[in-house]
C-alpha cells in the first residue's frame, strides 16, 4: 500500500526484454535505505518487488500483465520514473490510499499554465473515468492529485511547484502514455453494491416466493 507521494525520481539504468516480460535496474537512493530482497516499491504508480539491490540501484521483474496494463513497456535507459516505498504502520497518510494495481493507461492532451500551478489534461478511456469524480483523488504515474474536472472523455489535474519539483510529470510531453489508477473506495463500494443485488435476487425466488405467486 502507498501513498501517491513520491519520494524521489529514480532513474532506468538497464532493461532486459523477453518476449512478454522484462526486468528493469533503477538507479535510486532515498528508497533504498533499509531495504530488503521482496520489498515493494511503486514505478510510476506500478507495485513491484525488488528481486535484487546494490548501494546505488536495484531491480525488479515485470510480468506480462503489468507490461500489458502499463507505460512500463515504454521504459528505456535514462527515463526518469517516480519511486516510493510501501507504507508502514504510523506512517502519514499525506496522499490518498493507493495499491498501486493500477486500471489502466491515459494519454496526456495538453499542458496549461496557469500563473505558479500547470493544469494536465489527461485522455482515458470509459471503463477507468467512472471511477473518476471531481475533487476526488487519481494516482497519475502513483502521484497523488486532485481531480479538478471531467467529462466523458478527460480529466484534468492541477500541478503545484513542489510536485513539479518532486515528480516526472512536468517532464513528459503530449501524447505520452501515464498509469492510472482510481481511487479504490469506489470499486469496492460499487463491487459490494453489485453483490448485494446479486443475493436479493437469490433470496426473491424461493419457496415463499413461489407460493405467493401461484407456482406451488
Amino acid at each position: 500500500m502507498f501513498t501517491g507521494l513520491v519520494e524521489e525520481i529514480g532513474i532506468v539504468e538497464s532493461v532486459a526484454k523477453s518476449e512478454k516480460s522484462s526486468r528493469i535496474t533503477i538507479k535510486a537512493r532515498k528508497v533504498l535505505e533499509g531495504i530488503k530482497i521482496g520489498d515493494s516499491i511503486s514505478t510510476n504508480g506500478v507495485c513491484l518487488t525488488v528481486t535484487s539491490f546494490n548501494s546505488n540501484s536495484f531491480t525488479v521483474d515485470i510480468m506480462a500483465e503489468t507490461i500489458r496494463r502499463s507505460n512500463l513497456e515504454f521504459c528505456l535507459p535514462g527515463d526518469e520514473v517516480n519511486l516510493e516505498r510501501a507504507l508502514r504502520l504510523g506512517d502519514r497518510l499525506g496522499g490518498h490510499i493507493v495499491s498501486g494495481h493500477i486500471d489502466g493507461m491515459g494519454t496526456i492532451e495538453e499542458f496549461m499554465k496557469e500563473d505558479n500551478a500547470v493544469w494536465i489534461t489527461v485522455k482515458t478511456s470509459p471503463a477507468i473515468l467512472r471511477y473518476i469524480v471531481e475533487k476526488g483523488s487519481i494516482a497519475i504515474d502513483g502521484v497523488s492529485l486532485t481531480v479538478a474536472y471531467v467529462d466523458d472523455l478527460r480529466f484534468k489535474v492541477s500541478i503545484i511547484p513542489h510536485t513539479k519539483a518532486m515528480t516526472n510529470l512536468l517532464k513528459k510531453k503530449a501524447g505520452d502514455k501515464v498509469n492510472l489508477e482510481c481511487d479504490i473506495l469506489g470499486k469496492y463500494i460499487e463491487k459490494f453494491l453489485r453483490s448485494k443485488d446479486v443475493v436479493v435476487d437469490k433470496k426473491e425466488i424461493d419457496l415463499n416466493f413461489l407460493a405467493e405467486h401461484g407456482f406451488i
